[in-house]
């Protein structure tokens, strides 16, 4: 499945940015102790929640949407406020991390802990749903089902009915942040490679 879909989604990589280049994963290692400290309280890979943040907003903690989404999550100031997250001062960097981790979280326990899915699709209906909704989401299953697709698959399944429905915004999006993990994974165990390759030559 890894190997699928690495070779689908890094393929084109028109509209993806080079989330692994030295400026960028610079940016990436300042803030990386922040997304193991809630990825670790919030039961996910960190590389995931680094590649959700790449994808919304290039890991740029000043950027603010034209709907009032702030921060390197982008996240709004309801959705922190909301009981179901809670988490105050988004402006400061820890806080919106936590703020779109939690998110993400809840999302997950809401909407898909109980559905039939394995925990790579559960996030990545997650990430669509942080980006769509997650009443669109459902009615994205809805329509996927009545296509005779997999409502309980993102990738060839439920995509292809919100490529139809909404066009390709969300499913350029998933796709976007399994791309930048992907990447991550791959600098990663090179550098874990590297580190033990000086470690036995030094040692």
């Amino acid at each position: 499945m890894g190997n699928m879909m690495i070779k689908r989604y890094l393929k084109n990589t028109k509209y993806v940015k080079n989330s692994t280049s030295k400026q960028e994963m610079e940016k990436f290692n300042a803030i990386v102790q922040l997304f193991e400290k809630y990825a670790d309280r919030y039961e996910f890979d960190y590389l995931m929640i680094g590649a959700l943040a790449y994808q919304e907003s290039g890991l740029d903690h000043s950027k603010k949407s034209r709907v009032g989404a702030v921060g390197v999550m982008q996240v709004l100031p309801t959705t922190a406020a909301d009981p179901n997250v809670g988490v105050a001062e988004i402006h400061k960097i820890e806080n919106n991390i936590h703020a779109g981790t939690k998110y993400l979280r809840f999302i997950i326990n809401r909407y898909y802990k109980d559905e039939p899915m394995d925990d790579l699709n559960k996030m990545l209906f997650a990430f669509a749903s942080y980006n769509a909704g997650p009443a669109k989401v459902r009615s994205l299953r809805k329509k996927a089902a009545g296509m005779g697709l997999n409502p309980n698959v993102w990738f060839n399944n439920v995509e292809i009915a919100a490529d139809k429905v909404i066009g390709r915004e969300t499913v350029q999006y998933v796709s976007n942040i399994y791309k930048y993990y992907v990447a991550y994974q791959m600098v990663i165990t090179q550098m874990k490679k590297k580190e033990k390759y000086l470690k036995k030559k030094t040692g």
